[in-house]
């Protein structure tokens, strides 16, 4: 007889929690390096984000980092690089319980990917439990019936002006288990790319949280700034995103060159590969 296996919590239980009495504090993984992963892991964090929307990221990858990522006490969350069903199954089967999917910008948007998350008949994903490290290969009980409530977390991200717009639908479409807010984004979508500060952006971003709490749904925000994300901590914020492994990294590196070269670099010709 082979091992029967549980699945940990999934993001959206972890927020609903009772029990928690701060924000949830992760980094993203945009590098694709395993190594990477486990090292970021093991930092303490609440949760990770891999991204595989933005990083050059493949299936097999993304399924070896959460394996690595398993054996540490953080949360990964996966995210998507759109509203597409194929990819969502693909996503969800390879392991990653906790999804989260970009340019949301409609209650249509948000149905959408809740269907593409469930089972049939409430939604559309494909049935291959069987095959998958989803269901750790049918190891997990009744996966197929757990999987539409219990099993998989959906967070949607809201980051553009239409998505503000449209934000109330959006909290209100059954199977969102939490927001989550692009300020880069809903910046270049407001004429304002690069602003994330620029007081409309500030107000959009006011608009969306005063949404998610008169719902009582989580919500969540990206902010490398210090300052700017310790005030979203301590004004309530749900769970929040600070830095990045490729830019922590960046900046590292930067600061060990001024550190030992003072910035004398005379003489020095550095190429762009």
């Amino acid at each position: 007889m082979s091992l029967r296996l549980e699945l940990p919590p999934t993001f959206g239980q972890l927020l609903r929690d009772p029990e928690r009495k701060r924000g949830l504090v992760g980094m993203w993984l945009s590098s694709g390096s395993t190594v990477n992963a486990e090292i970021c892991a093991g930092a303490g964090l609440d949760w990770l984000m891999i991204d595989g929307e933005h990083a050059p990221i493949s299936l097999a990858s993304i399924q070896l980092q959460l394996q690595v990522v398993a054996a540490y006490p953080v949360t990964p969350i996966v995210r998507v690089p759109s509203v597409d069903r194929v990819i969502i199954k693909q996503y969800l089967d390879l392991g990653a319980q906790n999804l989260l999917v970009p340019m949301v910008n409609n209650a249509e948007d948000a149905a959408e990917a809740v269907r593409a998350v469930r089972y049939p008949p409430a939604g559309v994903r494909g049935v291959g439990s069987a095959l998958s490290r989803g269901a750790r290969w049918n190891r997990v009980d009744n996966y197929l019936t757990r999987a539409n409530e219990e099993l998989v977390s959906l967070t949607v991200q809201i980051e553009t002006a239409e998505a503000v717009a449209n934000v109330d639908d959006i909290l209100n479409t059954d199977g969102v288990d939490a927001i989550f807010i692009g300020p880069s984004d809903l910046a270049a979508s407001m004429g304002v790319i690069g602003q994330q500060g620029h007081p409309d952006v500030r107000a959009a971003i006011d608009t969306v949280v005063a949404a998610a709490r008169k719902v009582g749904k989580p919500v969540g925000i990206n902010a490398f700034d210090p300052t700017l994300a310790k005030q979203y901590l301590a004004d309530g914020i749900d769970f929040i995103l600070v830095g990045a492994d490729v830019a922590l990294l960046a900046r590292a590196t930067e600061n060990l060159a001024d550190q030992y070269l003072g910035g004398n670099t005379e003489g020095v010709t550095r190429a762009s590969y």
